[in-house]
């Protein structure tokens, strides 16, 4: 992809684009029926996006994803860390 693109895109969000991509490798294997993995997957993305999560929405993600079996939709807990 064209470098500009990736540059426009960081300017806009704030956001390294090398720590996306490094995100994005690490999520390839992971196990998120695994408690620990997805909690570790939260606090990098609040990280990332420098939006802090609270306790208790990070355990309604966790309990959302692991307990209830539902896929990793980042559409469904952006709308969770918006309702704060």
């Amino acid at each position: 992809m064209d470098n500009n693109f990736f540059k426009n895109i960081e300017k806009k969000t704030g956001v390294n684009m090398k720590d996306i991509f490094e995100l994005a490798n690490s999520l390839q294997n992971a196990n998120f029926k695994d408690e620990h993995t997805v909690r570790g997957v939260i606090r990098k993305v609040s990280q990332i996006a420098n939006k802090p999560v609270s306790r208790e929405m990070e355990n309604k993600i966790v309990d959302s994803i692991v307990k209830d079996g539902k896929q990793l939709d980042f559409n469904q807990i952006s709308k969770m860390l918006n309702k704060k």
